[in-house]
């Protein structure tokens, strides 16, 4: 009976802590938001926070921009779960930033003004480019909104204490998701329309120091339990994990050899071949990411901001080994599936253990989760703020003012469209979350990723690279891309055909690969070229001009 008194006490004390941190976070937040909006005051002010983040600032930015609720929950829970294979996940989220560095970061902010289509545009026939670039980003930002928000909604039952049966300021579990994912849109649009890049940089700067913060005395604490001995932790999550060794070897969940099967077993590897290539490729076209170059002042200073982006992001990829190995060894793989079967509350139920394990008994543990609940919070809320105002700029900048209004419009005017873009989209994702909280988050993750690196890499690359490139082979990448990754995604195993599809009971699945990078990213290469030979026009002076603007910053706005 005292047992449960106390258990009871501990819930209440963490539903407390929780919501009480988590309106501290708001709180500043949004103070730092309006403070933002008195200094914005014109279309770059809005679009790029007045070019003028120093490179560790946007660096900090990118992290926080980067580390969403899939890298901080997902990864976490996916090592936990499955041990070696799960790791993947962050060597692949990491490694992609060097293709970044090295192919895109300097050139895009030299030779760009506000969105990714300023540069695709530069020497091609605006209106046809910059639509297919506005529908590219606002496709890749809604399927990672949803993934950010249907997150959002999962957590709060979990964080809020509410289980099925008991309810929480009246609401069951399912109307307490919806409330979430409508206050997460609600904040979102208020960070975009009135802080614009400047409030919403702010916001992901403070929230990258608190997830690392978070992140790293979680690590120490599991680092602590086992006196600082990797092997001795590695040994308990291969025990714990009841699969032994095999826990910490490559193929429990990734190109799994299966007996007897030579077919499967091809797929299998093909899979693990498809998503690795997504996940190093997706980042240098993600929309939200690209962005993020244009409000330094200088290219060494995007350079700069990369370098820090990496070593942060690295730093903190190196810490989810800790957390997910901590989570396998301290709270056991069958305590994760029991809580949620994909293991995304794998970091909160480790900080809960550590919290009764180092401040002592049930309310020890209800602080800690709290604390980590609070930036499990902070993280989603800065990465779709991030989201939403790469997909309002784009319809604003490129589709309104490019497209709609050929170039004749007042900054005052774009910047106004910006803001009702924010709400719109805003709304548009929170209806989508509310009716999506079914659907598998890692797959609205990992397709965003396959979608940006399949549409928007090549036209980029092509754009930057090749001299013939047109606007019939920009058009042909960006739409060949986006249709071939989705397409293929529809027919695959995540949507139907399998237990764990989003449509477990049907099944049209022909296309066996759950990743489509492998053939979609070809694909989009493929009909950027295809659409450059067959048409006649090129602008060779065009290209030379770019070539000297991406390289030296020499016009660059």
């Amino acid at each position: 009976m005292n047992t449960v008194l106390a258990a009871e006490a501990g819930g209440g004390t963490a539903r407390n802590l929780t919501i009480t941190l988590f309106l501290v976070f708001v709180a500043v937040t949004l103070a730092i938001t309006i403070w933002a909006s008195r200094q914005t005051k014109t279309a770059t002010d809005f679009y790029a926070g007045g070019r003028s983040f120093s490179g560790f600032q946007n660096g900090m930015a990118i992290g926080g921009d980067y580390m969403s609720a899939a890298s901080f929950l997902g990864i976490a829970g996916i090592i936990a779960l499955y041990g070696y294979d799960g790791f993947l996940y962050s060597i692949g989220f990491l490694v992609a930033w060097l293709v970044a560095l090295l192919l895109v970061a300097e050139l895009l902010r030299n030779s760009g003004r506000y969105t990714m289509a300023d540069v695709l545009a530069f020497r091609m026939r605006q209106r046809p480019v910059r639509t297919a670039a506005a529908v590219s980003t606002i496709t890749v930002s809604i399927f990672y909104l949803l993934a950010q928000m249907v997150g959002a909604g999962a957590l709060v039952a979990l964080l809020l204490g509410i289980k099925p049966g008991t309810t929480f300021l009246g609401m069951d579990a399912d109307t307490a998701k919806i409330a979430t994912i409508i206050m997460v849109g609600a904040l979102m649009i208020i960070y975009v329309t009135v802080g614009g890049m400047k409030g919403t940089t702010y916001v992901q700067i403070v929230k990258a120091f608190l997830l690392m913060t978070g992140a790293l005395v979680m690590t120490v604490l599991v680092l602590a339990k086992y006196n600082f001995n990797l092997s001795a932790l590695l040994g308990d999550a291969a025990a714990t994990s009841g699969k032994g060794n095999a826990f910490l070897e490559p193929g429990l969940r990734y190109g799994v050899e299966v007996a007897g099967n030579s077919t499967q077993t091809f797929y299998n590897k093909m899979d693990l071949l498809s998503l690795g290539i997504a996940l190093v490729l997706g980042t240098a076209g993600l929309p939200h990411i690209l962005i993020r170059f244009y409000t330094v002042p200088t290219a060494k200073a995007a350079r700069k901001s990369v370098l820090w982006a990496i070593g942060i992001i690295g730093t903190f990829y190196l810490l989810t080994l800790a957390l997910g190995f901590g989570a396998a060894a301290l709270v056991g793989g069958k305590e994760i599936v029991a809580q949620d079967k994909a293991g995304n509350t794998a970091a909160p139920q480790l900080a809960e253990e550590l919290g009764r394990s180092f401040l002592g008994g049930d309310l020890g543990g209800a602080t800690l989760l709290a604390i980590i609940a609070a930036v499990a919070f902070a993280t989603i809320l800065a990465v779709v703020a991030g989201l939403t105002l790469a997909s309002s700029s784009s319809l604003a900048h490129d589709f309104y003012a490019n497209v709609v209004k050929k170039g004749q419009t007042s900054e005052r005017q774009e910047v106004r469209v910006a803001r009702i873009s924010a709400l719109v989209i805003g709304a548009v994702s929170i209806a989508l979350s509310i009716y999506a909280q079914s659907l598998n988050v890692a797959f609205l993750v990992a397709l965003a990723f396959a979608v940006a690196a399949s549409g928007n890499l090549p036209a980029i690359l092509y754009s930057l690279f090749w001299k013939r490139f047109n606007t019939s082979g920009a058009v042909w990448a960006i739409y060949g891309g986006l249709v071939s990754a989705v397409f293929l995604v529809f027919f695959s195993p995540v949507v139907s055909g399998a237990p764990t599809s989003m449509f477990p009971d049907h099944d049209w699945q022909w296309f066996p690969l759950s990743n489509p990078g492998l053939l979609s990213i070809p694909f989009g290469f493929l009909c950027g070229w295809i659409g450059t030979i067959i048409s006649k026009e090129h602008d060779e002076d065009k290209y030379a001009e770019l070539e000297v603007r991406a390289l030296t910053g020499a016009g660059a706005h």
